[in-house]
């Protein structure tokens, strides 16, 4: 019988004897492995790109979908190089880490000593057996003056409900860096059909297995994600801030509630979806897993252009309001105690904002700030997992960009699987003055299926809510053109993603001034 992997018994030997630590010259020497099945099959990705280095990740798997995926319990070496060229003629860093199976043989590398704002490739060795390049990009020196920024935001790519065709797309656009605002995976069971707003469709496409509870079964649903070709060739293309929203571990999951489970068994549910969810991320060592608990949000910036602040809507939650209903409000939504982002999260999050000299403030988060009113009639009705469920801390957040006047601040979002811009007031159906901040809601690449271009619950939104500009229901990703003078948002859709070749064009494009948080059309 073929076996996908093998060193030598001494080799295997001193690596457990040695419990898979590394430490500088005391870790004893490793055999080079030998791969029945190429091990790379889940790709190679870059992530959170700062002045002088960048993460770079992938995961040995030469059978991704089996449990072990085709490796022995032993740690494996892996070689890695950072070059100035495709062709890795000027090598500018290298080195060798080891592939732990405590964390599925993946391998995160922080790349540092790099060049602030400069192209970079990347590959990884393991063996005989070698990646593909990979290309990132460093930030620019902090403070320094940038004259424009391009960068991609994308997100909820249900597997079973369409191909992945905003990811190859996205890969040709010559990006700076993109942002992944969640739901990277779903958790549920496979399923021939899926219902929604549309009516029922047959899935394009199938997950493997029951629902995801164990770090086994969100290991083998990453491993499925990741072997699309398409979303490999996204990740190698630039390098990604990458947070999470909620189908990484549970539809509309906050905090250490799931209904109907008990708090502690959520938490090993949790805890196993927060480790496979490190696995498969570019994140950096400060991300590692404790426990159910993983640290999400930080700080990055772009020189003087661009302050992100990347948000986590779901770990710090308080329990949504009025049963968690849709398009519904009751007293629960302006309950003072209620938290969306935990209070150290908040604080610190002030501390950015008030403190950021940069022409632009991001809040890159996961659920929509608008108060989106979505009932028919005089009564509102609200999406209940969205801050619009959550009056108190919405209010102080925005009371605080506007009393503090911290101007140039741009919200983007997610989770809603469709596009919107618009404009955030303290009370949108009061919408009094100025608006305090811009808010740009990027469409899912898969989920929900192909879409319309707009819905008619879409049509009464733009008609009763003032603050909204733009809706649409299809498919895609957005760019962000930033300059010190102009953001602009560029709405890219595609006609079907169930199946192939869906073709890809510019829905629309919305522009926010200097000094003037108004959204209008580019």
């Amino acid at each position: 019988m073929t076996v996908p992997y093998s060193v030598s018994r001494r080799g295997v030997m001193l690596a457990l004897g040695a419990g898979g630590v590394a430490l500088g010259s005391r870790r004893p020497a490793l055999a080079d492995p030998v791969f029945a099945e190429y091990p790379f099959q889940l790709g190679i990705a870059a992530g959170d790109p700062a002045p002088d280095g960048f993460m770079i990740w992938t995961r040995l798997a030469p059978r991704p979908l089996e449990i072990g995926h085709g490796m022995p319990s032993a740690p494996v070496p892996v070689k890695w190089e950072v070059a100035t060229d495709r062709s890795f003629s000027n090598v500018a860093r290298s080195g060798e880490t080891i592939a732990r199976p405590e964390l599925g043989h993946a391998v995160h590398v922080e790349v540092g000593g790099l060049e602030p704002g400069r192209e970079y490739f990347y590959r990884f060795t393991a063996g005989a057996e070698r990646t593909p390049s990979g290309r990132a990009k460093t930030a620019p020196a902090p403070g320094s003056s940038v004259a424009r920024a391009r960068f991609g935001v994308l997100g909820c790519q249900a597997y079973e409900h369409g191909f992945y065709t905003a990811h190859r797309k996205a890969a040709s656009e010559d990006l700076d860096f993109a942002y992944f605002y969640g739901d990277y995976i779903y958790e549920g069971r496979g399923s021939r059909t899926y219902t929604g707003s549309g009516g029922t469709m047959e899935n394009p496409r199938q997950h493997v297995g029951g629902e995801a509870y164990s770090l086994d079964d969100y290991r083998r649903r990453y491993a499925l994600y990741k072997l699309d070709t398409d979303l490999q060739a996204s990740h190698a293309a630039t390098a990604w801030f990458v947070t999470w929203d909620d189908h990484e571990v549970t539809n509309n999951w906050v905090g250490a509630i799931d209904d109907g489970v008990p708090p502690e068994v959520f938490l090993l549910r949790r805890q196993a979806a927060a480790q496979a969810f490190y696995e498969h991320m570019p994140l950096r060592r400060s991300a590692f897993p404790r426990g159910s608990d993983i640290q999400l949000y930080r700080h990055a910036s772009w020189g003087n252009l661009l302050d992100l602040n990347l948000l986590d809507t779901r770990q710090h939650r308080t329990k949504q309001p009025c049963g968690d209903s849709w398009n519904a409000t009751c007293d629960g939504v302006s309950d003072p105690r209620a938290q969306v982002l935990g209070e150290a999260q908040e604080a610190w999050l002030y501390r950015n904002l008030e403190r950021s000299e940069a022409h632009w403030k991001v809040l890159a988060q996961q659920i929509m700030v608008m108060d989106l009113d979505r009932k028919e009639g005089p009564e509102p009705g609200y999406n209940l997992d969205t801050w619009a469920g959550y009056r108190i801390p919405r209010q102080r957040m925005l009371n605080r960009l506007r009393d503090r006047r911290i101007g140039n601040t741009v919200v983007l979002t997610g989770d809603e699987h469709q596009n919107y811009a618009g404009e955030l007031y303290v009370d949108g159906r009061n919408p009094e003055g100025a608006p305090v901040a811009a808010e740009f809601v990027t469409t899912s690449v898969s989920s929900s299926g192909d879409g319309q271009d707009q819905r008619a619950d879409g049509r009464r939104y733009l008609a009763e809510n003032l603050f909204l500009k733009f809706n649409n229901a299809q498919r895609g990703y957005v760019v962000c053109d930033v300059t010190p003078e102009r953001w602009q948002t560029e709405f890219k859709v595609l006609d079907k993603v169930s199946e192939k070749g869906g073709t890809l064009s510019t829905r629309a494009k919305f522009a926010v001034a200097n000094g003037d948080a108004r959204v209008v059309p580019a």
